[in-house]
């Protein structure tokens, strides 16, 4: 049996530990228990021994209250069994004592409700204390304590102590109304409480103002049968008190200006600018609010002139907040991308602040790119695209695609630079760095999509680098490329055949960008295809069990073989207009996030209600001079074209598939000897043929999705 020897200066914990290191491992949780058992019995003597004509500081039972809360912020639970002797030493008056056996009090009175009911008597008396730190400690440890009879005690006290003497008093009084309806929301309404909380809007002191905003606004929050009005008379007072109140108030009243709905414009224009002020302001949670609010009472202003005005006193403040620590920056980066959506006057002039460092973390680092390209225009492209350059040579993969990926949007959305976006484009393509490569492949195909017929010389330098194609979605835009040019690429044909020899190991949107770019190639070249198409069709109609690459194999097998005509027409006819616009928010989801800046809803673009489930939709309130014209015009169109039709090959198209019926389709098949199935290298097309396991429609999925498409147009955010 093994002993272990217990030193004059170890306590009894350290020389249970002592042994314990040396003990089986059966017995170390035995121990471990007793150790921390020892520990109890240690403090819970250091708390009695205290005291006397030798401490009269009581000195002794601080230090053992120090070494409990140290414990407890550890998560030991093992100091749950001190709660009577804590509960003992409440009634001594020290402040700094009452403060650990109330911070004990709060976090443990859930798990020992019975004995905490033991304190009760203890808290209400120092609600009547002498000192108004004692009685706003109370009456704040009373108050986190979720515990009935101690929200029920609260309520007549709490009365009492919002028409204090002292304003920090009143100050945690208002807060505890909040807290109090948070517990039980019924005892709070059917009290007079909420009504003494407005009275204290009268208040002579700021900061008890502020407070009873914030306690308001978070009822406000909580309630759906509260409605938190503000007259003008009482937004002018309030903000007239915003240079007295602290940082945390000026945000309280600067949030609770978003509840007042200006009934005139001249008022919303006047309350505006009786706040820009506080723009300057050091703190970046004040700033951010005030901006909130400035936008929200924007919308109540039809004079362009004073909105203009205001527009350029929102640009110092956030291009101040980029000097700030990386957390801000993004935080600020994040509100200015919706703010120039819904304004795009802000931050016109103020791209280059905006141009990366070098010790800048990724996170900012894109955010910055993402507005670099929303503040880009004809007059600094060059300036732009030099940053541009240099970014695509860093050594950050990730970032680099995006700089790449810029470059190509730039060229799509500023027409006269694409020349010069392209001649970027083909300067990092000749690095030969591959994922440089595949990602300036992607952006080519779309500034094809924006200029047919325009630069299309540049194929044979894409062409050059297929070996470096690695990526679905490089792979699939440069299948596209050959697919829809096939009639100028001389080798198309094979090199769609390198292609398709790993088309078993392809992602799905590699094998329906191959079976799209064959039927291209059969339609533009059909000696150079009639070998491929009947291939590539029974490999996307028998061996795929992808629904939307087999619809489409049976799609392209019932044109090709009942009207080419119609198939060409559908298949290389005009395709919709491409956009670099296509990112930008609703304007339903942006006018909410407006409503909601310097929150943690504008870092991740999501409504409010999506990210917190307690709070509410932000919206703007209906009122006479609210300007819904005016702020239709500054909300972002859509830009989703709708597609071009060609009239008379889709009525033949459409003439063809309602003329087929049911009964015919189910008739054919895929191994009678006629199609493709029984002659690949038929010259001519028989029906189309139907593989009788895997039944299908006529066309009615086609109607689905162009259905859904007309349903969907304008929506350029999935929420």
């Amino acid at each position: 049996m093994m002993s272990v020897m217990f030193l004059p200066s170890m306590t009894y914990e350290q020389s249970l530990q002592a042994y314990a290191a040396r003990a089986p491992v059966s017995h170390r949780s035995l121990l471990y228990h007793r150790a921390q058992q020892g520990k109890v019995a240690e403090l819970r003597l250091e708390l009695a021994s205290g005291g006397g004509k030798k401490d009269k500081n009581f000195s002794s039972k601080k230090i053992a209250l120090k070494k409990i809360v140290a414990n407890m912020t550890m998560s030991n639970n093992d100091m749950v069994a001190l709660f009577p002797d804590i509960v003992g030493c409440m009634g001594i008056e020290s402040l700094e004592i009452k403060k650990m056996c109330y911070l004990y009090l709060v976090n443990y009175a859930r798990a020992k409700p019975d004995l905490a009911l033991k304190a009760l008597p203890t808290l209400l008396e120092d609600l009547e204390d002498s000192n108004p730190l004692t009685r706003a400690l109370a009456l704040r440890t009373i108050s986190y304590v979720h515990v009935r009879q101690f929200v029920e005690a609260t309520v007549l006290p709490l009365k009492k102590l919002l028409k204090d003497s002292d304003p920090y008093v009143r100050k945690t009084a208002a807060f505890t109304v909040a807290k109090l309806y948070d517990h039980d929301k019924h005892l709070v309404e059917n009290s007079d409480l909420i009504d003494r909380l407005n009275n204290m809007l009268k208040d002579e002191n700021p900061t008890v103002i502020s407070s009873a905003l914030a306690a308001l606004m978070d009822i406000w929050e909580r309630s759906e049968s509260i409605k938190l009005t503000i007259d003008y008379a009482s937004a002018s007072k309030i903000v007239q008190i915003l240079p007295d109140c602290s940082e945390w108030g000026q945000t309280y009243i600067l949030e609770a200006l978003t509840s007042y709905v200006p009934q005139d414009t001249q008022e919303a224009a006047l309350l505006a600018e009786r706040i820009t002020p506080r723009l300057s302001h050091t703190n970046s949670a004040v700033v951010l609010t005030c901006i909130r609010v400035i936008l929200y009472l924007m919308n109540y202003i039809d004079n362009e002139k004073t909105i203009t005005g205001l527009c350029s006193k929102l640009s110092p403040p956030l291009v101040t907040l980029l000097s700030k620590g990386p957390e801000i920056q993004y935080l600020a980066l994040r509100n200015a991308l919706l703010i120039l959506q819904r304004r795009p006057d802000v931050l016109r002039n103020d791209i280059r602040v905006f141009f990366c460092k070098y010790n800048d973390p990724i996170y900012v680092k894109v955010t910055k790119l993402e507005l670099i390209f929303m503040l880009a225009t004809a007059t600094n492209i060059k300036e732009v695209l030099a940053e541009l350059r240099e970014y695509a040579t860093e050594i950050d993969v990730h970032f680099v695609r995006k700089s790449v990926r810029a470059i190509g949007k730039l060229a799509i959305k500023i027409e006269p630079a694409a020349k010069i976006c392209i001649a970027t484009l083909l300067e990092l393509v000749a690095t030969k760095v591959s994922y440089i490569v595949q990602e300036a492949t992607v952006v080519i195909k779309n500034i094809f999509r924006k200029y047919p017929n325009q630069y299309e010389s540049i194929i044979s330098t894409l062409c050059e680098n297929l070996d470096s194609l690695d990526e679905p979605e490089a792979k699939a835009a440069m299948i596209w490329v050959i697919g829809q040019y096939a009639d100028r690429i001389d080798n198309s044909e094979v090199l769609l055949e390198d292609f398709l020899d790993t088309w078993q190991d392809e992602t799905h949107d590699v094998q329906l960008a191959l079976l799209t770019a064959t039927v291209k190639l059969f339609i533009q070249r059909p000696t150079k295809g009639s070998d491929l198409v009947p291939k590539v069709l029974k490999w996307a109609t028998e061996d795929t069990d992808n629904p939307d690459l087999r619809d489409r194999g049976y799609m392209y097998w019932r044109l090709l073989s009942s009207n080419p005509a119609a198939a060409k027409g559908i298949v290389m006819g005009e395709k919709p207009a491409i956009t670099a616009e296509s990112e930008k928010l609703d304007p339903v989801t942006l006018e909410e996030m407006c409503l909601v800046v310097g929150t943690l809803a504008t870092v991740y673009l999501k409504p409010v209600h999506t990210v917190f489930r307690s709070a509410r939709a932000r919206k703007l309130h209906d009122s006479p001079a609210l300007q819904r014209k005016a702020a239709a015009r500054q909300l972002p169109a859509t830009n989703v074209a709708a597609p071009a039709r060609n009239g008379d090959v889709l009525d033949e198209a459409d003439a063809y598939f309602a003329s087929v019926g049911s009964q015919q389709m189910a008739g054919m098949s895929l191994n009678d000897g006629n199609g493709f199935a029984g002659s690949p290298t038929a010259e001519r097309f028989g029906q189309p043929p139907v593989n009788a396991n895997l039944p299908m429609g006529t066309h009615a999925p086609m109607r689905m999705a162009q259905d859904a498409r007309d349903d969907g147009e304008g929506d350029l955010l999935s929420l």
